[in-house]
């Protein structure tokens, strides 16, 4: 299957089959294990193994982690991408979004209000998991209808942290 991968602006064509991964016409054996009970993958590449943070952010927006550089990426498959041009690219719903703890963890900053408005991938929280600071981002823009947590409150994942109207 084919994926349409953004980073920093920069569009990557890559396609998978099987343990097969086929980028920049190069091609790599690839695994991707998640280590249960943590927010770590296993990345695999070629036999050499890295330990990477996987963060959802919804509608094929994530966040990843490793060695202290955190980057935020999209993946759209070739579907996804083609409809994408048909509609001319319209941007999601800003509506009804929540952001929820992706691990259990403390509250250590907030960075937002409720009424404040937040334009897409801001900052809105960040959290402590396994000694790394992990900032949660805003889904899309929109404006804070209520915080649901305090600086120094241990969360559950899953917990409802923020809400947009």
């Amino acid at each position: 299957m084919k994926y349409f991968v953004t980073v920093a602006g920069r569009e990557i064509e890559v396609e998978v089959d099987g343990d097969q991964v086929h980028v920049v016409g190069e091609t790599r054996h690839v695994s991707l294990r998640h280590r249960p009970g943590t927010p770590l993958w296993q990345l695999t590449i070629d036999g050499r193994a890295r330990d990477v943070m996987l963060q959802p952010l919804g509608s094929g927006r994530w966040i990843a982690g490793a060695g202290g550089e955190q980057l935020d990426i999209e993946v759209i498959d070739e579907r996804t991408r083609h409809i994408r041009s048909l509609t001319a690219g319209a941007a999601p719903s800003s509506g009804g979004e929540v952001i929820r703890a992706p691990m259990p963890g403390l509250v250590v900053r907030l960075l937002v209000e409720p009424g404040g408005s937040v334009p897409a991938g801001a900052g809105v929280l960040v959290l402590e998991a396994m000694k790394m600071e992990n900032e949660l981002r805003a889904p899309a823009a929109g404006v804070v209808r209520s915080v649901l947590a305090s600086v120094g409150q241990a969360v559950e994942k899953g917990q409802a942290l923020v809400e947009f109207e």
